[in-house]
């Protein structure tokens, strides 16, 4: 059974840093573009970032750019999304997602990905 399994939420202050990560098992991702989503309370689901496979090149929601940086091992085929400077806005639960279809073309389209995690709560507290 493929399965994404994020881990690493939890609760920080502003101006705080978190990193989550994402595992895979049932089958390797790393010819595959992946990426990490958030859905805040009472609202949907929204990209945050992505990145390809083998060339490592990242695309960041306006929101997030130059606070978030997102990363992957592709010996142990995770991938991680480091944060920093957090504010409350930030708070969410964060999906990680595969799209096994595309390799260098990075698409911030949800319907895109194939493979989703179940999430990982992150609350920042003002």
């Amino acid at each position: 059974q493929v399965q994404l399994l994020e881990s690493g939420g939890g609760l920080v202050q502003a101006g705080g840093s978190l990193r989550v990560s994402c595992a895979t098992s049932g089958r390797t991702f790393t010819e595959n573009i992946m990426a990490w989503f958030r859905r805040a309370p009472g609202k949907e689901r929204t990209f945050v970032a992505a990145i390809t496979a083998s060339t490592g090149i990242t695309n960041y929601a306006d929101s997030v750019k130059g606070r978030f940086t997102i990363s992957r091992d592709n010996v142990n085929d995770t991938v991680y999304l480091q944060m920093n400077s957090l504010i409350p806005e930030d708070t969410a639960v964060y999906f990680c997602a595969a799209d096994v279809h595309r390799r260098f073309t990075l698409t911030r389209n949800e319907n895109e990905y194939d493979y989703w995690g179940r999430g990982t709560q992150v609350t920042v507290s003002s």
